[in-house]
C-alpha cells in the first residue's frame, strides 16, 4: 500500500515545448484498486474541491452549481479512460479520448505553473484518498497524468504559444 510521502513525493518533469509525449491509458487494476467508478467519483470529487479552493480556481466556474457540473462531468472521463464504464463517449462527440481533452484545453492559456498547481492537488487527493492503494498502480496513474497534461500546456514562460497535436503524442 501507499504512504502519504510516496504520494506526496510522484516525480515532476518539465514541458519542452513541442517534444514528442509518450503516455499510456492507466492500468485498469489502478480504477479497481481505488473502488470502480464510486472509488474514482470519490477521489475526483476531493480533487475538484481542492481544485475550487486552489490557485487555478478561475479556471473553473465559481458559480457552485456550474462548478459541479464540471466535475461531474471530469470525473467521467477519468473513469472512462481508467477502463470503467463508456460514460464519457457523449461528451468527446465520437473523438478519440485524449486528443478531445487536448483540445477542450485549447480555450484557455494553460501555463507550467497551471499543470503543477493541477498535478499538486491531485498529488494530494491521491494522498488523501488512495493510501489503500499499491504504490505502483498510483505510479501508473500518475505516469499518465503527468505525461499527458503537458500536452495541454500553451502558454509559455517566454511569450509564446504552442498548441500540442495529438499525433505527437505517442500512446505506448
Amino acid at each position: 500500500m501507499a504512504t502519504k510521502r510516496e504520494i506526496m513525493n510522484l516525480e515532476l518533469t518539465p514541458v519542452e515545448k513541442g517534444a514528442p509525449i509518450h503516455f499510456h491509458n492507466p492500468v485498469i487494476e489502478f480504477y479497481e484498486a481505488v473502488g470502480g467508478e464510486e472509488g474514482m467519483r470519490k477521489l475526483m470529487y476531493d480533487f475538484y474541491d481542492k481544485i475550487y479552493e486552489s490557485d487555478i480556481a478561475h479556471f473553473f466556474p465559481q458559480d457552485e452549481a456550474e462548478f459541479h457540473e464540471i466535475r461531474v462531468k471530469n470525473t467521467k472521463f477519468f473513469i472512462q479512460i481508467c477502463g470503467g464504464p463508456k460514460v464519457y463517449e457523449n461528451e468527446a462527440k465520437g473523438m478519440d479520448l485524449n486528443e478531445f481533452m487536448i483540445r477542450l484545453h485549447d480555450d484557455f492559456s494553460i501555463t507550467e505553473k497551471s499543470r503543477i498547481e493541477w498535478l499538486g492537488t491531485m498529488r494530494e487527493a491521491l494522498a488523501d484518498k488512495a493510501q489503500h492503494v499499491d504504490i505502483k498502480l498510483i505510479q501508473d496513474f500518475w505516469d499518465y497524468l503527468e505525461q499527458f497534461s503537458k500536452l495541454t500546456v500553451n502558454s509559455f514562460a517566454d511569450g509564446s504559444t504552442y498548441y500540442a497535436s495529438y499525433t505527437q503524442a505517442k500512446e505506448d
